[in-house]
């Protein structure tokens, strides 16, 4: 394929409890993918321990580790950009949802740490705090690949819309959210949210789910998908463990552009809007 038009993969991962079983099996599904020509390969949320915030301990590491060893080797052997999933990070004695982005010789080229934690509470259905155990981020992650530019978000980022602006800003022509959408919030939005994101910002959409475990305390959606910029879903699957694969073609992404011409002139009116009621708010 031509350099704007490139495979993407999704892991939807099956997660146990064995670590070193996790990172295998995603060693593994990153080299299939490889050899069916995907060029950037992304991981799920939480991809080499279960989700939930009793695990974050028991399963952190620091960088560099075995995660972010396995994921570097990967990358380098098989000569394609990893978007690395999640996993607890420990740094200076306080934990964060990280996700590492290598390139194809290896190099480190980003480390999201997940900016928007998953607290919330819907009575009678799921009740989680993602800070009773995390720390947030705070900072965008731009990967620049010879592809595209990258916007990476995790899980609950995707709610929050001016951040895939900023990235839209910044020139990314897609965004990659490794995310464990569950079975009251999956169903609801978790399609819908990926629609919204390319729709407002005429990009491609990516969210990489892990695999459903019903006997799991934190039961997950799957569903991983690919959303176009005009807001269909060209790729997509069901809950259990599987590769799915798109085909981005970003001539086709500066044709939406064109069509429904929603030009870099017209967000920046948009965020000097933003600044004046900010200003405004402070007076």
């Amino acid at each position: 394929m031509a350099l704007n038009k490139f495979r993407l993969a999704l892991i939807q991962l099956a997660v146990g409890t064995n670590k070193q079983n996790n990172l295998q099996r995603a060693a593994c599904l990153i080299a299939e993918a490889s050899k069916q020509g995907a060029k950037i390969i992304c991981l799920p949320e939480g991809f080499n321990s279960p989700y939930g915030v009793e695990y974050f301990e028991k399963y952190q590491e620091s960088i560099p580790g075995e995660t972010s060893k396995m994921l570097e080797k990967a990358a380098k052997e098989n000569d394609v950009y990893i978007i690395g999933g999640s996993f607890p990070e420990l740094d200076s004695g306080k934990l964060y949802n990280t996700s590492l982005s290598y390139g194809p010789d290896g190099r480190l080229l980003g480390k999201h740490r997940k900016v928007h934690l998953f607290d919330i509470d819907i009575p009678g259905r799921i009740t989680i705090r993602e800070s009773d155990a995390m720390n947030p981020g705070n900072s965008l992650t731009v990967i620049h690949t010879d592809l595209c530019k990258i916007g990476v978000g995790i899980c609950y980022d995707i709610r929050f819309a001016a951040m895939a602006m900023a990235y839209a800003k910044r020139g990314c022509q897609l965004l990659v959210y490794p995310g464990a959408f569950n079975m009251t919030t999956g169903p609801a939005h978790w399609e819908l949210l990926q629609q919204a994101r390319a729709l407002d910002n005429q990009v491609y959409v990516a969210s990489i789910s892990p695999a459903r475990d019903e006997n799991h305390s934190y039961i997950i959606w799957g569903h991983s998908t690919v959303v176009n910029p005009w807001g269909k879903v060209i790729a997509t699957c069901d809950h259990t463990e599987q590769l799915v694969y798109a085909d981005i073609d970003l001539n086709y992404l500066n044709d939406v552009r064109q069509q429904i011409p929603l030009t870099k002139q017209k967000r920046d009116d948009l965020y000097s809007l933003f600044s004046y009621l900010d200003e405004q708010e402070t007076v």
